[in-house]
This record gives C-alpha cells, sequence and structure tokens, in this order.
C-alpha cells in the first residue's frame, strides 16, 4: 500500500513511454540535431502545467527545483533598502527560509510568523505584512501539518501593502486546486515529485504576465535570451515572457518524464483527484479521530492526513502498517498519510479496521 505521494508520487507508464518517446528515441535516432524535438517537450510540458493551474504556458518557466525558483525570483526584484524583507510562516518548508535567510547577504531581511500562530491566522498575517514587507512567501499546503493556506486573502492583504505574493504549491498542486489567476499571485512556485507523479528535477515557476518584463533575473545563459541562437556575446536581450529565467542549457529528461504524468492528470482531472482523496482521507480521519491528541478540520487541510496519534496507538498504528508492508512516514509525532487517485477504497478500508482494532 502506497501512502507516500506528498514526498514522491507513483510512476505512470505513460511516463516511461514519454520519456522513450521523445527524449531518448530521437537523442539515438538523430543526436544533436534533436534539440527541436526536445524543445518541443517543453513547451508541451508548460502548457500541460498551464492547464493544471489556470495559466497560458508562456508565462511557466521550467525550474531545476523550487529553492532555486525562491532565489531568481527574489534576485529579480529591484531592492529597496526601506522595503526588503522577506516573510513567510516558520512551518514553511526550510529551503525556503534557507533561500530567504542566503539573500541577507544581498540586503534582505528574513521574517517569520511564529508557529504558535495558525498558518491560517488573518489577523497575525495582517500584523506582520507592513511597508518594510518587499515580498510574502504562502505555502499553499505545510508539509508537516497539512494545513492549507487561505491564499487569496493572504494575498490581499500583501498586495495592500504593495509587497509581492509568492505561492509554494508543491504540496498541493495535483491534489487540491490551484487557481494562480484567482489569487492575485505574482509568483507561484512548484513541482513535479509529489502529487503530479513526475518525478525530482522537472520544477516551474509562473509569473504574473504583467510584470514579467519588469523583472530582471540576475542567474540568466543562453536561453534567457530572446532569441537564444543569436550567438552575439555582446548582445543580449531578456526573452520576453518568463522563459527570461530559464538560464543555460536546459535539462530536458525531467521535463519528458513529467509531462507524461501531467497528460495523465489532466485525463483525470484535478477535481476527481481532489474529490476521491476526500472521500478517502474522510474515512480513514474518522477511524483515527479518537486516538488522535488533537481534533482537525479536513476542510482546512490538504490531500495529506497528518495525524498526532497518541503514543501508544501511534507504536500499535506504525506496527500494523509495518506488518503489510504499507509506505508511510513520519515527521516528529506526526504521521503522514497521502491516498492518490491510485488508492482504492480496499485500503482504505484496511486502514480503517487497524485503527478500529486499536479502539477496542
Amino acid at each position: 500500500m502506497y501512502l507516500l505521494s506528498h514526498s514522491v508520487g507513483c510512476l505512470p507508464k505513460n511516463a516511461e513511454q514519454t520519456l522513450t518517446q521523445r527524449y531518448l528515441n530521437p537523442w539515438q535516432q538523430q543526436g544533436g540535431d534533436a534539440w527541436p524535438k526536445w524543445l518541443g517537450i517543453i513547451d508541451d510540458f508548460c502548457a500541460e502545467l498551464g492547464k493544471i493551474i489556470g495559466a497560458d504556458g508562456k508565462d511557466i518557466c521550467p525550474q531545476s527545483n523550487v529553492s532555486s525558483g525562491l532565489t531568481k525570483y527574489l534576485q529579480a526584484l529591484p531592492l529597496n533598502p526601506s522595503k526588503n524583507v522577506i516573510l513567510m510562516h516558520a512551518s514553511a518548508f526550510p529551503s525556503m527560509g534557507f533561500v530567504a535567510q542566503a539573500l541577507t547577504q544581498a540586503g534582505y531581511e528574513f521574517e517569520l510568523i511564529v508557529e504558535q500562530h495558525s498558518p491560517r491566522d488573518l489577523q497575525q498575517w495582517r500584523s506582520q505584512i507592513s511597508d518594510r514587507t518587499a515580498a510574502v512567501l504562502i505555502t499553499h499546503v505545510h508539509s508537516n501539518t497539512g494545513v492549507l493556506s487561505p491564499v487569496a486573502e493572504i494575498s490581499a492583504l500583501a498586495h495592500a501593502k504593495q509587497a509581492k505574493v509568492i505561492v509554494d504549491v508543491a504540496q498541493s498542486i495535483g491534489v487540491v486546486p490551484v487557481d494562480v489567476v484567482a489569487w492575485q499571485a505574482d509568483c507561484v512556485l512548484g513541482s513535479c515529485v509529489k502529487w503530479l507523479c513526475g518525478g525530482p528535477g522537472a520544477g516551474f515557476m509562473w509569473l504574473e504576465p504583467s510584470q514579467i518584463e519588469a523583472l530582471k533575473p540576475l542567474d540568466v545563459g543562453w536561453f534567457s535570451h530572446a532569441n537564444p541562437f543569436e550567438f552575439d556575446i555582446e548582445h543580449f536581450v531578456y526573452a520576453y515572457n518568463a522563459k527570461r529565467f530559464w538560464g543555460g542549457t536546459p535539462s530536458i529528461a525531467p521535463f519528458a518524464t513529467a509531462l507524461g504524468s501531467l497528460q495523465q492528470i489532466n485525463q483525470i482531472g484535478v477535481a476527481q483527484i481532489a474529490k476521491h482523496n476526500r472521500q478517502l482521507r474522510q474515512k480513514v480521519y474518522q477511524a483515527a479521530e479518537p486516538l488522535l491528541l488533537s481534533q482537525h478540520d479536513l476542510e482546512q487541510q490538504g490531500g495529506t492526513l497528518c495525524l498526532d496519534f497518541k503514543p501508544a496507538a501511534m507504536q500499535a498504528f506504525v506496527e500494523d502498517l509495518t506488518s503489510f508492508g504499507a509506505y508511510y512516514d513520519r515527521r516528529s509525532s506526526i504521521l503522514r498519510l497521502s491516498l492518490h487517485i491510485y488508492n482504492t477504497a480496499q485500503q482504505a478500508t484496511q486502514l480503517v479496521d487497524c485503527l478500529r482494532k486499536l479502539r477496542l
């Protein structure tokens, strides 16, 4: 039983096929002449991803990972010494905080909303977003708690102080609907490794199209050029779309793999995946609730069950999971279980039976 989609999603069969047919075969058959076909993979990747987030593919730029994308975006903003604070919640993925800390060397300041305040606490966001805030990083779904942030509401608070809004969707995209336009975000960063089942290496950055021209990334290369094949070392012009953030010679294989996965996700539909996940999650949670240290509102959670079992129940349930070969993980006192479209009602029932046995 695979319950680790919050870590790495399962490999779809057509992802392997896409990698072979569109990346490996052209390489084998054409060598260096495969580049036009390879670049077509990137175009299709961005188009498929655009369907999932409600965006135009030209406003999406491939990235190796979320952290790299965040660094590039923040470095591309004009730095104002009197408006230089990067704000995020303390339960954001640590890698995001590492980026912000490193950029203090460039003149930014880094502030956290402490964990005692929920990421859903709008009053706390309101009190900490100030005229000095340059950018607010919102984690759509928090990896260790499952908490779903009210992105649109936080975005409005940030924009009221003329701060940029950056949203990390790595833990949500593919199981929770994402609408970058409704959020009024300035930048959305994500990865295909989790619920999108695309494997590591296929990260992405979406940029609000009206703002792209004002962004001047420092980490550039020939594929950041408006005409990558001009080959004039004295003449650089930023690409007129999000690809100005692309950089040097691009990696293709991760995006070929992810393309097949995105096509599969779009065929199923994120709404259908979310519905299936919600049904199984509710079923398991109801059985687990009496064994937990605290209650959870599943409407305020992402796709992962983050369960804080009482110690005795935790030990017994983990032993049961291990006995039937389940894949799961723990973060401190939290047990994380993710039920994707490939998880069945029968598997959820098996989990429920184990939990009910512990309640006897």
